[in-house]
């Protein structure tokens, strides 16, 4: 069994690395990459709106990344009077490496779901949150925010872009591999993958391998797209991955 790992880099490598060390193998097939975003400019003057005791919000490593340097660049550092909160761990130490601050995350699954379950977030009428992520995605965080009376800003930190590919020949390459087993972590990627794909690739290869995702949300997408055999990780990190592979 093979398997293929569409995350990008640098967590698609890691993992990737992680299994071949555990005897699997495993290609890196990345279907995203990833650019500043066209608000990233903007970012310290948002900060500075910041009043103590509002809210900032990273949804990725890469949104701290992309906002970590435009201030290092600017030699500004990140305000200390913010309550910050982080989608999840893997997030939260990544902005707590770059920052030095505290950051609240919420310790089950790394979804806006369960982050807006956390205490601190329950009586935000008033205040201000900037939430700093990448183009696109959900509007479930700042929509609920609102609700809860916060005044919510986006800053777009990084542009997803996807990779170019030829479907046919990548789709022929994989399956001479003997790729059986699918690795994909967003709806986003779950799509181009599917779209990729040439229709004469799909039944015969491509909706027969096993797929490993991170949310049920997730799941159901990729049943309505044909895939049968399935498997939800407990979170979106590289351990909760390699936890829900199915056995060799």
């Amino acid at each position: 069994m093979s398997i293929l790992v569409t995350r990008p880099s640098p967590a698609g490598e890691q993992l990737v690395a992680r299994l071949r060390i555990l005897g699997r193998e495993a290609w890196h097939f990345p279907l995203i990459e990833f650019s500043p975003g066209r608000e990233l400019a903007g970012l310290p003057a948002a900060l500075a709106g910041l009043a103590p005791g509002d809210l900032g919000f990273v949804l990725s490593q890469h949104a701290v990344e992309y906002a970590r340097g435009e201030l290092t660049r600017r030699g500004l550092a990140w305000p200390a009077q913010v309550n910050w909160f982080a989608i999840g761990r893997t997030t939260a130490l990544a902005f707590h490496r770059v920052s030095g601050l505290d950051i609240h995350y919420p310790q089950d699954r790394e979804i806006s779901e369960v982050l807006l379950q956390l205490p601190e977030l329950q009586n935000i009428a008033g205040k201000r949150a900037l939430i700093l992520r990448g183009n696109g995605g959900r509007e479930l965080l700042g929509n609920t925010l609102a609700t809860r009376g916060a005044h919510v800003t986006w800053c777009e930190c990084y542009q997803r872009s996807p990779k170019c590919y030829n479907g046919a020949e990548e789709a022929y390459r994989w399956q001479q591999h003997g790729v059986s087993t699918l690795i994909v972590t967003s709806g986003e990627m779950l799509r181009q993958l599917y779209t990729l794909t040439p229709e004469w690739y799909r039944a015969d290869w491509l909706l027969a391998c096993q797929l490993v995702v991170v949310s049920e949300r997730l799941a159901c997408l990729a049943r309505e797209l044909g895939w049968h055999d399935i498997y939800v990780a407990d979170n979106a990190d590289n351990d909760a991955l390699l936890r829900a592979l199915p056995s060799q």
